[in-house]
């Protein structure tokens, strides 16, 4: 496990609860957006400002072993504050799907490659395209590939 320190679990209600659950059950539960059946992975960073250990469930965008994590908010004008993590101290992060917890390495993507993992996002999650049209930034894309890749 690359990443050590203190666990600060989120501010929000439902981030802590969702994560706790999903840890809690390896998975078997917690594991989808909501009441939607669409699924989503625990993503662990660095809190870019307490350096603490930090979680986040994000949608379950998974192709060939890496994962794309949309720094979407739902459309908000402003990035998450998972983004600013992964911004400020890139590179590695843990990612759990289900009860497999793998370390990855990080990086936004852009151009081609970021277009390509947007379709695939869009497939898994369909509203990410209304979350474009909602904001005049260009929501971010990062793409998290295995370290052994």
């Amino acid at each position: 496990m690359p990443l050590y320190g203190e666990y600060e679990a989120s501010p929000s209600d439902w981030v802590r609860n969702q994560v706790e659950t999903y840890e809690s059950s390896e998975g078997r539960q917690g594991n989808t957006l909501g009441e939607s059946n669409l699924p989503v992975v625990i993503v662990t960073s660095l809190g870019s400002r307490s350096g603490k250990i930090r979680k986040t469930p994000l949608m379950r965008v998974e192709h060939s072993g890496q994962y794309a994590l949309v720094a979407s908010k739902g459309g908000s004008k402003d990035h998450p504050l998972w983004y600013h993590n992964l911004k400020a101290s890139p590179g590695l992060i843990m990612i759990q799907d289900g009860s497999r917890v793998l370390d990855y390495r990080v990086e936004e993507v852009s151009g081609e490659e970021r277009e390509l993992w947007w379709a695939r996002a869009v497939e898994a999650f369909p509203p990410y395209d209304e979350y474009a049209t909602k904001t005049s930034r260009l929501i971010p894309v990062f793409v998290a590939m295995p370290l052994d890749q």
